[in-house]
């Protein structure tokens, strides 16, 4: 029996150009939901898509990835909270939704399922700047428009290590003390580490799922307990594979992604790989991180820079 106090709770307000965590205030909970948090592009769309595969099976969706799975924290989403609570409601079948907040700026409930994706710092920086740069005016705009907190959103400098410099040693929000100017990939995932000894809450690593695909998939399965044929299982990861999921992107995210990502789907879903920062980081950068990456538990960071299986440690729960 877990102690009351050793359950989280909902302490922290993020709201900025990009999120708005008081919009859950409308999410009304349904047993075995299931809440997929990520920091930023650490696996975020893979495990919608994971979770879509496991739900719906390999044919067609009923609609796109991110209508079926909406951001409920994007401040800048054009239906209201409420708007999206009442379309959740409608869904009959198991419910999957994404966040880019902490648990700590989430509801916490014992039966609702809560799936973090963690991924190597370097590793993230590199696909977010990739993400980043290929902002469009228009995405600019609405970031920037309405009932917007705090300061603007800039434009993304011409240079990854422009950006390094100040993401890495510059936070957001006065807790966090990198991530800008977005958030806090350590803060982040700090706040699911701490409480990985739950059983609603499961860590999944985008090196994990990379190595063994149908293996996390199959773990993922078992958490948020879907049950698969097992004469099914060979089709459902060969359609979570990236090729699979780059060529299915207009119909994952809908043909009107261009207009928020120059080059569209293909964009928003790059490369996939990692190492990518080898190239480009130089050891002054990298000092950096290991500034940052110093100050958290030995084990996470173990955890973020590699993973489980391959660096041989238990996977987490």
């Amino acid at each position: 029996m877990v102690a009351e106090a050793a359950l989280p709770t909902c302490t922290r307000v993020y709201q900025n150009h990009h999120l708005d965590s008081t919009r859950w205030d409308a999410y009304r909970r349904r047993p075995g939901d299931v809440i997929i948090s990520t920091s930023m592009k650490a696996g975020t769309t893979w495990m919608q898509r994971i979770l879509s595969l496991l739900v719906f099976g390999a044919g067609p969706l009923p609609d796109t990835l991110w209508n079926i799975s909406p951001w409920l924290d994007e401040r800048f989403h054009p239906e209201t909270p409420q708007q999206l609570a009442d379309k959740l409601e409608a869904q009959a079948h198991q419910r999957f939704i994404k966040a880019h907040i902490p648990l700590d700026a989430l509801p916490y409930y014992p039966d609702v399922k809560y799936i973090y994706v963690g991924r190597d710092t370097r590793d993230v920086f590199m696909s977010m700047f990739n993400h980043y740069s290929a902002y469009t005016d228009f995405v600019y705009q609405i970031l920037n428009g309405g009932d917007r907190r705090g300061e603007e959103m800039p434009r993304c400098p011409a240079e990854p290590r422009e950006l390094w410099l100040q993401w890495m040693a510059r936070g957001n929000f006065e807790w966090e003390s990198d991530g800008w100017p977005f958030w806090s990939h350590h803060y982040h995932a700090e706040s699911f580490w701490k409480f990985r000894h739950l059983p609603n809450v499961l860590l999944v690593h985008y090196a994990d799922l990379k190595a063994d695909t149908e293996g996390q998939m199959r773990r993922v399965a078992d958490f948020v307990g879907i049950e698969v044929e097992e004469e099914n299982w060979p089709e459902l990861v060969a359609a979570a594979g990236f090729e699979a999921m780059r060529r299915d992107g207009d119909a994952l995210m809908g043909a009107d992604i261009g207009m928020a990502f120059q080059g569209g789907a293909d964009r928003f879903l790059h490369k996939g790989t990692n190492g990518r920062w080898l190239d480009v980081l130089t050891p002054e950068d990298l000092q950096l991180y290991e500034r940052a990456s110093s100050k958290l538990d030995p084990d996470l960071r173990r955890w973020l820079e590699s993973g489980s299986l391959l660096a041989g440690n238990p996977q987490p729960r």
